[in-house]
């Protein structure tokens, strides 16, 4: 928690005063004494994770090739900016 002084606009100290702690500014004169427990708390909304290539919907409609291995058919997708595919058996994934 940051508390910024109302005279100059610069972040508060806190410091040991005479009696108690205080808020204390670097720049000018300001002080303010504390005289009960000061907290804040901000608990921010997480944002929600997507898939990194889209989940399982993601391969529903992507085209596909007689396999190279033991198995009848393969997926494609080209995922990097140049046109170069990936191919892997539907039952090897």
């Amino acid at each position: 928690m940051l508390l910024f002084c109302p005279t100059c606009g610069n972040v508060l100290i806190v410091e040991e005063g005479q009696k108690c702690m205080r808020f204390a500014c670097n720049t000018c004169p300001y002080v303010h004494n504390i005289t009960r427990k000061v907290n804040n708390r901000k608990y921010p909304k997480l944002k929600e994770v997507d898939d990194v290539l889209g989940g399982a919907a993601a391969w529903e409609n992507v085209d596909s090739t007689p396999g190279e291995c033991h198995q009848n058919s393969s997926w494609f997708e080209s995922i990097t900016p140049h046109s170069c595919s990936k191919h892997q058996c539907l039952q090897c994934l």
